[in-house]
């Protein structure tokens, strides 16, 4: 089963951006990709996904802020989050539709 690898959160000032990547041991090429967040005391909620043929779908909350993207050659997902929100605060997690799950990556908006 392919391993999964989040990178780029961080602290960021709210109205910031910041890119996450996920990196993926295996071919992602045919399958959906998905971007998930958890905030603390909060269950794991979706954020956005890709299909293969490159359709995407956001939660409404992100919806005109992040973009995901794919490259299936570099077998990255990149989620580009813009104007953040205190509210984006969470540990953000990519996966595949086997139930991989990356280590997850602290994205923190304060000022």
């Amino acid at each position: 089963q392919a391993q999964l690898a989040e990178s780029g959160g961080g602290l960021v000032q709210p109205g910031g951006s910041l890119r996450l990547s996920c990196a993926s041991s295996g071919s992602i090429a045919a399958y959906d990709m998905y971007w998930y967040r958890q905030a603390p005391g909060q269950q794991r909620e979706f954020v956005a996904s890709i299909s293969n043929s490159g359709s995407t779908n956001y939660a409404n909350s992100v919806k005109g802020r992040f973009t995901i993207s794919r490259d299936n050659a570099k077998r990255t997902v990149v989620l580009q989050m813009n104007s953040l929100k205190p509210e984006d605060t969470a540990v953000y997690y990519c996966s595949n539709p086997f139930g991989s799950w990356g280590q997850g990556t602290q994205v923190t908006v304060s000022s």
